[in-house]
Order: structure tokens, then sequence, then C-alpha cells
């Protein structure tokens, strides 16, 4: 082809170099399309997978009283609708974890915290498809 075989080798040498370039910028960008989209459910998906329970009113053990409301969120619409033919029993869920709760359990947010992680881990338990993704508290009245 060419005369001169140091130009030959500079010609592959340089092809070699753009196409290792060309594969290292397509890598690069199909990782960070992938990284961006990883960012976790919409807020439509989220309310689409939860469901309410509120309105809870009970005695704690040291005689105080909770009204405490909840949103669960479920891996899949599926796993929420079960969820939701389930309503008495993870209500009863609730109160037998607040029954169990002082006062005391409630200030600063590792009660509330540990309060949501029972619950969420004893519904999974019911749940015969899907799991609770997370328990949200969305209101609390303690007196």
């Amino acid at each position: 082809m060419f005369k001169n075989k140091l130009i030959s080798k500079m010609i592959i040498i340089l092809l070699s170099l753009t196409l290792i370039g060309s594969i290292a910028v397509i890598v690069t960008l199909k990782y960070t399309e992938q990284a961006g989209t990883a960012k976790g459910p919409s807020i439509d998906d989220v309310i689409k997978t939860s469901v309410d329970v509120t309105d809870i009113k009970t005695n704690l053990k040291s005689n105080n009283y909770i009204s405490i409301s909840f949103k669960i969120q479920m891996d899949s619409k599926k796993a929420a609708e079960e969820l939701q033919k389930r309503d008495f029993q993870v209500k009863d869920i609730i109160i037998n974890e607040l029954s169990n709760m002082n006062a005391k359990d409630f200030e600063g947010t590792q009660g509330l915290n540990t309060l949501e992680t029972n619950i969420a881990k004893q519904i999974d338990q019911l749940m015969e498809s899907g799991h609770v993704v997370r328990v949200y508290t969305t209101s609390k009245v303690l007196q």
C-alpha cells in the first residue's frame, strides 16, 4: 500500500488509538446514563404503590394515648393491592407494637424509626407477594 513502512505503522497506530478512544467514550456515556436512571422511583410510582393506614388510636404501655397514621410503600402495585386487603392485619400489627412502647420511646427519632422498621418486618411476613419498601409516619399525636 504505502512504500514506507514507517508511515504504514503510524496510520495503523492512529486508527487503533481512534478506535480505542471511541469505545471508551461509548462505554463512559452508557455508564453515566445508567447511573443517572438509578435514582429510584418517581413520586408518582411511590404513590401508586403505597397504602395509607390512617388514624390509629390506642394506649401505650405507659398509659399515654397516641393517634398515629402511616403510609406504607410496597415494591409493586400488586403488593399494594394485597396490603389494602390485609388492612385489618396491618392495624393489628401496629396496635400491638404501640402497646409495647412507652411515651419516652417517642423522644427523638430513634423510637419512631424502630417502630417503622418493626412494622415493615412484620408486614413482610404476612405478604404472599411483594415486600415493604418503606414505612412513612404521616402524623403522630401523643398525649
